[in-house]
């Protein structure tokens, strides 16, 4: 087993090479149905199957907050929203993104995982809870809303439907 240490706590090193999609995807696949986006997938090999995959490193104008010109049955995004600038503007974009009924899937980094806060990677712009995003979520107006609790990546994810 390949593991690294941060201040004292042993993690897995997958959790340094990206790829975290890998995790949700299953799970994403029974919520997130017919045209959509994958926002920073990094890989198109690693975005959502048969979604439209948007990342920085893509040669195209698109990005977490300017996507095509087309509203979308669901917006998958592992690991990205901590990097945005603002995190609500950009939630907040992506609710006008979504038709009615679409949903939202997000797999967000957890505050439990040390090396991913903000103040130790400076990557990140943002740390999160999974009440954090499902208060917003709830105040924004999504129904159904599902939250996972942290799994063994650190991680949880957060459903919605607008």
């Amino acid at each position: 087993m390949k593991l690294i240490e941060f201040r004292g706590k042993m993690y897995p090193t997958f959790q340094t090479e990206g790829n975290a999609s890998q995790f949700a995807i299953p799970y994403a696949q029974h919520f997130c149905k017919g045209v959509g986006y994958d926002i920073g997938c990094m890989k198109k090999e690693w975005s959502f199957p048969g979604s439209i995959p948007i990342d920085l490193d893509f040669q195209d104008p698109w990005d977490a907050n300017n996507l095509p010109d087309q509203n979308v049955d669901y917006i998958f995004s592992s690991h990205c929203l901590e990097h945005v600038p603002h995190w609500i503007n950009t939630m907040d974009y992506w609710y006008e993104k979504l038709v009615y009924g679409g949903v939202l899937f997000l797999y967000l980094p957890d505050i439990s995982q040390k090396y991913w806060r903000p103040w130790h990677n400076r990557k990140h712009n943002h740390v999160f809870t999974s009440e954090i995003i499902k208060s917003y979520m709830k105040d924004k107006g999504y129904r159904n809303i599902f939250v996972s609790g942290v799994d063994l990546n650190n991680s949880f994810m957060v459903v919605g439907e607008k």
